[in-house]
């Protein structure tokens, strides 16, 4: 039975991270690619690390395997947030179809990034 389930996980998982590269290719913009991506992928590397956790069975592949987990559900949103910040302030367009920018009224037209000085010089 551990088998069978530990084999459905790594066809999940494999499954996630096939659609995560699909995803680059097909999403129109590089701000729907990287959400399509990143929560793809994720799922896709925890459901991966969770069949080898379950495959192996042994106590230290496991703790590495939840550490893994952990830090890749940490950190991927993160990363992903952040490439999109500097995107966004770099000036990238926005797919034509898309409705709604939450960061236009902070910086128009997704122009590029200029820091708000307070009355003393500094940001």
């Amino acid at each position: 039975m551990k088998e069978i389930i530990t084999a459905v996980l790594l066809m999940l998982g494999a499954l996630l991270m096939l659609l995560a590269g699909l995803g680059l290719f097909r999403m129109p913009d590089l701000f729907l690619r990287l959400h399509g991506a990143a929560k793809a992928s994720s799922l896709g590397v925890g459901l991966l690390m969770g069949a080898a956790a379950l495959g192996l069975g042994d106590v230290s592949v496991v703790a590495r395997a939840a550490l893994g987990v952990t830090f890749v559900f940490v950190m991927t949103p993160v990363a992903t947030l952040l490439i999109a910040q500097a995107a966004f302030r770099a000036g990238i367009p926005l797919w034509e179809r898309t409705h709604q920018n939450d960061l236009e009224e902070h910086h128009p037209a997704g122009g590029p990034y200029e820091p708000r000085l307070g009355p003393d010089g500094e940001e």
